[in-house]
C-alpha cells in the first residue's frame, strides 16, 4: 500500500497539542493529510469472587449491576476519545493542515497501530503518555514496545514543538542508521535542513566507511552536512552535541540490540529518549 498520511497517535496526556503540531509540520513539509488516531483500551474489571457468601437471584443481580457498569464505562471511554479527537482535529486545522482525518480504534495500542501503519509515511506519538511519571522521566508504557514494533519511521515529539532547522544523525553504521540516511536523502520532509551526522566513541575501519558512505550520500542528494567522530559513550556525547549545537531534531536507529543485552547494559535509544528535549526521529 502507497503511504499516504502523517498518522498522530493521540491520549489525553499533555503531549497531544505537541503531537499534533510535530505532525502538522511533518503533513506540510511532505504534502500529506494528517489522520488522528487515539485507541480505546478495553480495561479489565476486577472483582472479588462472592459466589459461596450470596445467594443465587444476588449474584445474577451483581453480575447484571457490573455488565451495566462496563457498558457504561465503555460509553464514556468513547465519548471521551471521541472528545480527544475533536480537539485534536481543531488544533491542526488551526495550524494550517489541508486536509484531516480522525479514527478510533479498539484493543491494545500496539497490536492497533501495527494494523493500520501500512498507510501511513511516518506516525508521530508523544514521548509519554497520560499515566506517566513526570518526575522520573518514565517515558510512555506503549513507546518503546512501538519502537520496537512498526516499520514505519516513528517520530516522538518532544513537550513542546519548535521549528526545526538543524538535524543531528546519530550514526552507528548499522542497518538503521544508514535507512535513516536513505529516508533523509530521497524525503522532502527534510528539504533545506542542516544535517550534523555525528559518530561517537571509537569506531572501526568499517564503521569509518560507513561514515564516510554515509555523508558522501547525503551531499549529493544536495544537504549541507557536518561529519564528526567524538569520543566518548553515546549518551552523553549525543546529547551534548543536541544542547550545545541547536539541534532541533534528532535522528536514529530505534533499539538495535536484544531486549535481554538491552536489560544487562541499557539502551542507547532509550537513554536519548529520556535525557533529549528535542524530538527524536525512529527507524528500525
Amino acid at each position: 500500500m502507497t503511504a499516504r498520511t502523517i498518522t498522530a497517535l493521540l491520549d489525553a496526556s499533555v503531549y497531544a497539542p505537541s503531537v499534533c503540531e510535530h505532525a502538522v509540520w511533518a503533513a506540510s513539509r511532505l504534502g500529506l493529510p494528517v489522520d488522528l488516531v487515539h485507541v480505546l483500551v478495553r480495561k479489565a474489571v476486577h472483582s472479588a469472587d462472592y459466589s459461596g457468601s450470596i445467594a443465587l437471584g444476588a449474584r445474577t443481580a451483581l453480575l447484571s449491576e457490573l455488565a451495566r457498569l462496563d457498558e457504561e464505562r465503555a460509553r464514556v471511554a468513547h465519548e471521551h476519545g471521541r472528545a480527544i479527537l475533536d480537539d485534536a482535529e481543531a488544533l491542526v486545522r488551526e495550524r494550517g493542515a489541508a486536509a484531516v482525518s480522525s479514527r478510533l480504534r479498539h484493543g491494545e495500542v500496539v497490536e492497533a497501530v501495527t494494523g493500520i501503519e501500512a498507510g501511513a509515511e511516518l506516525l508521530v506519538v508523544g514521548k509519554r503518555g497520560e499515566a506517566a511519571d513526570f518526575e522520573t522521566l518514565h517515558l510512555g508504557s506503549n513507546l518503546e514496545r512501538l519502537a520496537r514494533s512498526v516499520s514505519r519511521p516513528l517520530l516522538v515529539a518532544a513537550r513542546s514543538f519548535r521549528p526545526v532547522e538543524k538535524v543531528l544523525v546519530a550514526f552507528d553504521g548499522g542497518p538503521s542508521a544508514v535507512k535513516a540516511v536513505e529516508y533523509i536523502a530521497r524525503s522532502p520532509l527534510f528539504s533545506g535542513l542542516h544535517i550534523h551526522l555525528l559518530m561517537a566513541g571509537e569506531p572501526t575501519t568499517a564503521q569509518k566507511g560507513s561514515l564516510s558512505a554515509a555523508e558522501d550520500k547525503l551531499k549529493s542528494a544536495g544537504f549541507d552536512v557536518l561529519t564528526g567522530i567524538v569520543p566518548g559513550d553515546p549518551e552523553p556525547v549525543i546529547s551534548s552535541n543536541v544542547e550545545h549545537n541547536g539541534i532541533g531534531l534528532l535522528v536514529m536507529g530505534a533499539y538495535g540490540h536484544s531486549r535481554l543485552r538491552n536489560l544487562i547494559i541499557g539502551s542507547t535509544t532509550t537513554q536519548m529518549l529520556r535525557s533529549c528535549k528535542v524530538p527524536v526521529l525512529l527507524f528500525r
